[in-house]
């Protein structure tokens, strides 16, 4: 384990960046939200923040996705040009309090950057706190280095075929992971639709419906009727946890005897549910990419509807 916290509050960050911390705003939004990641963090960001696009340090995938896992080398090059070092502290936020940021996190975890951490609350709770902002072009000068190609945990990721050969085995059977699925249950059961047109609703036999809304606090903004979220406390995330796959299964995640698959939409907020999942000590974790979109646009996929 990491002796670098995977979440941070407002308060250590300001104490942190004393001491020469990078921090990324890795704001991400569903591409039909109106809102601008890159033109709202050049309105308003914590101060010395960097953008980090998850849409640009990315791989390309073979059916069109966006934001799927980088190589070591692209992951490289963007540290590089971020000017930081594997030693580097890198502490990352978004704009919603806790939305895309896991899914840096779990970036960077990934390629073996153990100092990494999010933000808690993100900017929100960022502003909230009443620590400053800035405004405008970033004018902090950054300095390029040399970051080793790093390579990639190949634990860490599910292609297609091992999700759709883990759908084929058994659920009691030892060998086969548990997927836990983070979309609203609607479009688990399939009941709703997909937000992208002529994708199928559904969920990958024998998942699990685990929206990412379960581990997350709604706050409201004072003064205001916008909101943000925070992650719940362990021991709460542990009684979801429970109620969405049993007791008997959360015993087995938390000793390391059953292995653990996020999936999502498209690999995104899969990212809440794999660092709710380590927040609770969990070591067997692993994010299917693609997750939905790239199941469920195979010919060859078996898409289950309805309650279990």
């Amino acid at each position: 384990m990491s002796s670098v916290p995977l979440l941070v509050k407002p308060s250590a960050l300001a104490e942190l960046a004393k001491s020469g911390v990078a921090i990324f705003d890795a704001s991400w939004y569903m591409p039909n939200s109106p809102r601008k990641a890159k033109e709202e963090f050049l309105l308003k960001r914590i101060p010395n923040a960097q953008f980090l696009d998850l849409d640009e340090v990315a791989s390309p995938s073979e059916i069109g996705l966006k934001h799927m896992m980088p190589s070591g080398r692209q992951f490289a090059d963007a540290c590089e040009y971020w000017g930081i070092e594997p030693s580097t502290h890198v502490v990352i936020y978004d704009a919603q309090g806790v939305f895309s940021s896991p899914r840096a996190l779990f970036m960077f975890r990934a390629f073996g950057h153990e100092k990494s951490s999010i933000l808690d609350g993100g900017l929100p709770q960022w502003e909230v706190e009443g620590y400053p902002v800035e405004t405008g072009p970033p004018l902090t000068a950054v300095q390029k280095t040399n970051y080793p190609e790093p390579s990639l945990d190949e634990n860490t990721i599910r292609s297609y075929q091992q999700i759709a050969h883990n759908a084929s085995l058994n659920p009691t059977d030892p060998i086969s992971e548990l997927v836990l699925d983070a979309r609203p249950r609607g479009r688990w059961v399939g009941s709703d639709p997909e937000p992208r047109p002529g994708l199928p609703s559904g969920h990958i036999p024998y998942s699990f419906s685990l929206p990412f809304s379960t581990f997350l606090q709604p706050n409201k903004v004072p003064g205001s009727d916008a909101t943000y979220s925070t992650f719940l406390p362990p021991r709460i995330l542990q009684e979801k946890l429970v109620s969405a796959v049993g007791s008997d299964n959360v015993e087995k995640i938390l000793k390391g005897e059953r292995s653990v698959v996020t999936s999502c939409g498209s690999g995104m907020t899969a990212g809440i549910l794999w660092l709710g999942l380590k927040l609770l000590g969990a070591s067997k974790i692993g994010l299917y990419d693609e997750s939905w979109t790239g199941y469920a646009s195979r010919e060859s996929s078996i898409v289950d509807t309805g309650e279990k």
